[in-house]
């Protein structure tokens, strides 16, 4: 099993998920994020960065993110991310419309465009529909999974831009399930865990 280590903020909606019983048993450490500059990631595999960080010491912790990646590891993005600090990172904001699925004829506009990749033997495309902050458009390259119909990025898989991964997604789980709401979250994070855990890669 791969081991992960999770930022923390130490917010509620964060503490409420990575505290979970069911999640909290894939993780090795959660590492609050004012000491997250000072604490050794050589004994982790996988760094979960959630939705809802500090701006500031997210862009003060990239050279270390970038690093762990470098040295092989995987690095998982979590939710909108309007500042630089993904490699290659081309990220678009858009209209969030949280109600979608109670117009008439409801569809979210996502597509699932690499169904053969092992992440879906855990999840389906209706674990990870919510609703969307923006998308990324990813180097070339790169490996979309979900897309929006004009072919804007909800979650890619980025293996060239360093020696290591990125798992990126505009779609922030960490959030709404800690937060009590967004039944699809829960289901999401029982499959992507897992998956991180010990899956395909």
């Amino acid at each position: 099993m791969r081991k992960i280590a999770v930022i923390y903020s130490g917010n509620a909606p964060h503490h409420r998920t990575f505290n979970e019983p069911k999640y909290r048993q894939y993780i090795q450490e959660l590492i609050y994020f004012p000491e997250f500059l000072n604490t050794s990631l050589e004994s982790y595999d996988v760094l979960i960065v959630p939705s809802q960080l500090n701006e500031k010491l997210l862009l003060e912790s990239k050279e270390k993110m970038n690093d762990f990646a470098q040295r092989g590891g995987i690095v998982v993005a979590f939710g909108p991310q309007p500042w630089e600090w993904i490699p290659n990172q081309k990220w678009e904001d858009r209209e969030t419309n949280f109600w979608w699925w109670l117009e008439k004829g409801a569809n979210s506009g996502l597509v699932l465009t690499s169904s053969e990749y092992d992440l879906f033997n855990y999840i389906t495309l209706s674990d990870a529909t919510w609703h969307q902050h923006g998308v990324f458009w990813p180097i070339k390259g790169t490996q979309k999974l979900i897309t929006t119909e004009d072919g804007g990025a909800v979650l890619y898989v980025d293996k060239i831009s360093t020696r290591g991964t990125w798992i990126v997604t505009t779609l922030d789980p960490d959030y709404h399930f800690g937060s009590y709401f967004m039944p699809a979250t829960e289901r999401f994070l029982d499959g992507f865990l897992p998956w991180l855990a010990n899956g395909e890669i």
